[in-house]
């Protein structure tokens, strides 16, 4: 669906996937894996709530016939000014909701810059001190056709034909961005990464990370733009991240999603960890009419790390739903994921975590946690934790809670002279402090806080 100023989409076919084929001069065996992608496409239907992953999600509204690639960005139409947000200079983090939270991120020095509009890179920029190091970041395409040292087992941590999403996916993804870190390079400044789309626009951009062994960056993506609920137009991203973690490396990222309430957002995550990898993987989740993400981490070497954070605040009639798994596959690994949310109106949260331990996963350390406050009778939080372990030597727990704000509390705030409004950002700011304190960017941590604070109305 488009808008009368918006230019032309090619729909999701194989005359589509051809045209995107000879656009890009991609290796074969970049190419062979689209193809193999369209032809699972072309077999699978939209999930169904028969699947566990998908039996609290309603898709009945979402069209697919609706959506294809646009042809170009839309000039002269509203996207423009989120285009100049996505590349303007370091500045003050913007907390409007579907502009950019932290990107770019306030007072940063940043190493590199990547950024889409509809699909089309607008940005692709990295500081050449990196590249002297070896450090490859930017434009899949670009690198990939230039011949980039990248190894095609890279891209294949997510499965392209799980399901009609990650097929899509598979096949159309463009505008996508690699970050590639040399063994033993550590980048001290974060690199940033912004997808944007304007009102209907589609974005399928993928996101892969690899650190070679003893490597250490900080990546930070966010995506924003898209019509909100009132209009017609809305937005689909259909997106996939593949994260790939060497032996005794260390990445930090976050990953923001603040889509206008309009865009249907589907996304495939999915991090490998080797031997005494860490990993501490941030996600903010405020956009979006309908998100439906599945979060995978494997932790493959002995010794890996992986801490989890997720803020996630709903309003209106927005749908959020996440299924997180923490996969155990050797032994001494340690996984901490701590999930949570606050939902006001009539919006709703479904939290799916699993911790899974394979049998030969002993001394694993595994936890997980969701606590969820709804700010109105109306809103819903569904928690499910899970525990499936084959090995006998682990320690893994789990746990969820859901309530909502307690009155004495905000009695306790308005007594001493603040409004109701601001008693009860007192009280959720209070709630999501703990994740916060994971936040290892200031910067991000701060603009964060200030876009959840932006939107809460006093407690219903």
């Amino acid at each position: 669906m488009t808008t009368a100023t918006a230019p032309a989409s090619a729909a999701f076919d194989r005359d589509a996937l051809e045209r995107l084929i000879s656009s890009s001069a991609l290796p074969a065996w970049a190419t062979a894996r689209r193809r193999a992608a369209f032809d699972a496409f072309a077999k699978l239907g939209l999930p169904d709530r028969r699947g566990e992953n998908w039996m609290r999600t309603d898709l009945r509204l979402f069209r697919p016939k609706a959506w294809g690639l646009r042809t170009a960005p839309a000039p002269g139409d509203a996207s423009e000014g989120l285009l100049a947000a996505a590349i303007a200079s370091p500045g003050p983090a913007a907390d409007a909701a579907g502009e950019p939270i932290a990107g770019p991120v306030a007072e940063a020095r940043l190493g590199g810059r990547f950024a889409t509009l509809d699909g089309h890179v607008i940005r692709d920029e990295i500081d050449p001190a990196l590249e002297r190091r070896g450090v490859l970041f930017g434009s899949a395409e670009r690198l990939l056709a230039a011949g980039a040292p990248l190894e095609g087992r890279w891209f294949s941590v997510i499965d392209s034909s799980s399901d009609w999403f990650a097929a899509l996916h598979g096949a159309f993804h463009r505008g996508s961005a690699i970050l590639y870190v040399p063994p033993g390079v550590r980048v001290s400044e974060p690199l940033s990464v912004v997808a944007a789309i304007g009102a209907g626009g589609v974005d399928t951009s993928h996101v892969l990370v690899v650190l070679g062994d003893g490597a250490e960056a900080t990546l930070l993506t966010e995506t924003s733009g898209g019509g909100d609920a009132t209009h017609p137009a809305g937005g689909f991203h259909c997106g996939g991240t593949e994260i790939v973690v060497g032996r005794n490396a260390f990445l930090r990222t976050v990953n923001l999603q603040n889509w206008n309430t309009g865009v249907w957002h589907f996304a495939r995550q999915k991090a490998v960890v080797h031997e005494g990898g860490r990993l501490q993987w941030t996600l903010g989740a405020l956009g979006s009419r309908l998100s439906h993400v599945a979060q995978d981490v494997a932790l493959v070497g002995r010794h890996a790390d992986a801490q989890v954070n997720g803020v996630m605040f709903t309003e209106g009639r927005q749908q959020l739903v996440y299924n997180t798994l923490q996969h155990h596959e050797s032994p001494a690994c340690k996984s901490d994921l701590l999930y949570k949310g606050a939902m006001q109106d009539r919006s709703r949260l479904v939290w799916r975590g699993m911790i899974k331990v394979d049998k030969a996963a002993q001394k694993t350390d595994g936890y997980q946690r969701n606590d969820n406050l709804m700010l109105s009778n109306e809103a819903r939080a569904d928690s499910i934790p899970g525990l499936e372990i084959e090995a006998d030597d682990v320690r893994c727990t789990h746990g969820a809670t859901s309530g909502r704000v307690d009155t004495e509390q905000l009695f306790y705030a308005q007594a001493r002279g603040l409004s109701a409004d601001e008693a009860a950002r007192l009280v959720v700011a209070g709630f999501f402090q703990q994740v916060f304190d994971r936040i290892t960017i200031p910067p991000v941590r701060e603009a964060l806080a200030r876009a959840i604070g932006s939107r809460i109305r006093r407690v219903s």
